[in-house]
């Protein structure tokens, strides 16, 4: 975990600078309230908003940000009336609060745009029974959240808009396919019942703080697909917590709510949810927990049992996540990991006929959107394939599998870059062997992905020249050729356990 949070690259410093940009705009939303007259309650309302507007709000263009952001409101403040009124109703705030829950995870099949609202809203109900927010309050937490919105779109898209700068991609959406067309209406079922299931025990656990539960099965369902990815997502939530316990009663229970210590906390738990949500979720929810455990300090609540409590309700919603992705409409590991594999290759021949064409000459061939679209696909790619090269995972031939296919896509995407920086530069010129070169790589990725094909890629490429080419964009062509030969072998491996092709 510590290799992949510091030395995992950081192409452009971009998570440097999202991490950066989350601290100075939720401090900035946080400092408005506060001299708006706004009340702690109100102020970390806001806060949260700004966390949350900033962390999930991912549309490909600057302009669809600034859409969705602005849509935040119309879905969140709904939720926060129904959520404070119905305090006094048990029953009724129960069944609303899984309704909120299955429509936002069911919003996802509208992309970027619906996940982000439908995060909005489950958090916006969760925040509700965090502060204990009441109805008359409604005004003042209104207003709060609408500045801090402001205040944090100011810094993302005026002070510190970096994405015009950069190359824009299409987000990766989950590749049709058997068990994945329906996959948002699924993870709907599952969450939902999942959720039943936390919420019911975790109100045995703890009639006051039942909502943790709820919560952990929300947050192992975002971004995840398969059985295998849940689990997996679990497992690491569970751990997260447990980290982020043992520094609560060592960085935040000392504090004893003092504001400047616990401000500074805040802070830099802020960073690293930021920082570290790409790179590992084990970091991202020691992060997380840190922050929660420091805003129960700041309201006077904390107390060490309180911290093993949640504890216990984090088990408790991640069970229930386990249990229902098991046993309720399940969508098997193999499924997503196909899927996205098959995309990353199909990204990997966009990215090379791009290339060409630019050295062809073609003003309108921009291999960097590619390259970016790949390396979305290439995360992907690793989320589907996390529970095969667990540490626990006891299946070691097809972990040793997807290892090498781990790494030999990140070959394939070293020589993508490289193709592509070269294409970038002006005095570049074209070689005739370059079209031959691309048709070659296009020949590859279709028999890798075609069922059965392992022998006919071997046999295709077992004559690619082993020397260097002097010209660098054939050289990274003739690399990327013979990487996708040594694909063959771990993708399609046997008939009884393939990684891709079945």
């Amino acid at each position: 975990m510590l290799k992949r949070m510091f030395v995992a690259p950081d192409p452009g410093r971009v998570r440097l600078r999202f991490a950066s940009r989350a601290v100075l705009g939720i401090g900035l939303a946080v400092a408005v309230c506060g001299l708006a007259g706004h009340s702690l309650m109100a102020a970390i309302i806001g806060g949260l908003a700004a966390l949350l507007a900033l962390f999930t709000v991912t549309d490909t263009t600057v302009r669809g940000q600034a859409v969705t952001t602005a849509l935040l409101p119309v879905v969140g403040f709904p939720v926060l009336a129904l959520a404070a009124g119905l305090h006094d109703v048990p029953v009724a705030r129960d069944i609303a609060f899984l309704a909120v829950m299955g429509i936002g995870v069911y919003a996802r099949r509208w992309g970027p745009r619906g996940h982000s609202l439908g995060v909005f809203a489950f958090m916006t109900f969760f925040i509700t029974q965090f502060l204990h927010a009441e109805w008359r309050q409604l005004p003042e937490l209104y207003a709060a959240v609408l500045l801090s919105l402001l205040a944090s779109s100011t810094v993302r898209f005026g002070l510190w808009c970096y994405e015009r700068r950069l190359p824009t991609a299409a987000p990766p959406v989950p590749p049709a396919g058997k068990g994945l067309a329906r996959a948002t209406t699924r993870q709907a079922v599952q969450a939902t019942l999942g959720g039943a299931f936390a919420l019911l025990l975790g109100q045995m656990v703890s009639g006051e703080r039942w909502y943790w539960a709820v919560g952990a099965t929300w947050w192992v369902f975002v971004n995840t697909t398969s059985r295998g990815e849940t689990l997996v997502r679990g497992f690491r939530r569970l751990l997260g917590t447990l980290l982020g316990i043992a520094a609560g009663f060592v960085l935040v229970v000392p504090l004893n709510g003092a504001a400047v210590p616990s401000a500074v906390l805040v802070a830099i738990s802020v960073f690293g949810i930021f920082f570290t949500a790409a790179v590992s979720y084990t970091w991202m929810m020691l992060s997380v927990t840190v922050l929660a455990s420091s805003l129960y300090g700041l309201i006077g609540v904390l107390t060490g049992d309180l911290l093993v409590l949640r504890l216990a309700e984090t088990g408790v919603g991640a069970l229930g996540a386990v249990l229902a992705v098991l046993l309720v409409l399940p969508i098997t590991t193999h499924a997503t990991t196909h899927g996205w594999i098959e995309r990353a290759l199909r990204c990997v021949h966009a990215c090379t006929a791009e290339a060409a064409a630019r050295l062809a000459g073609s003003t309108d061939a921009d291999p960097a959107h590619r390259v970016t679209e790949l390396e979305a696909l290439l995360g992907r790619v690793r989320l589907s394939v996390a529970p095969l090269v667990h540490p626990l995972c006891p299946l070691r031939a097809r972990k040793q599998r997807a290892l090498e296919v781990l790494a030999l896509l990140d070959a394939c995407a070293h020589e993508v870059r490289g193709l592509a920086s070269v294409a970038g530069d002006p005095e570049a010129s074209h070689d005739a062997r370059l079209a031959a070169a691309c048709w070659r790589v296009e020949a590859a990725v279709e028999a890798l992905t075609a069922p059965g094909a392992a022998a006919e890629v071997a046999g295709a490429h077992g004559d690619l020249p082993q020397a260097a080419v002097a010209e660098p964009a054939l050289a990274h062509l003739h690399s990327l050729e013979r990487t996708l030969a040594a694909l063959a072998a771990p993708l399609q491996g046997t008939r009884r356990a393939p990684l891709i092709g079945a």
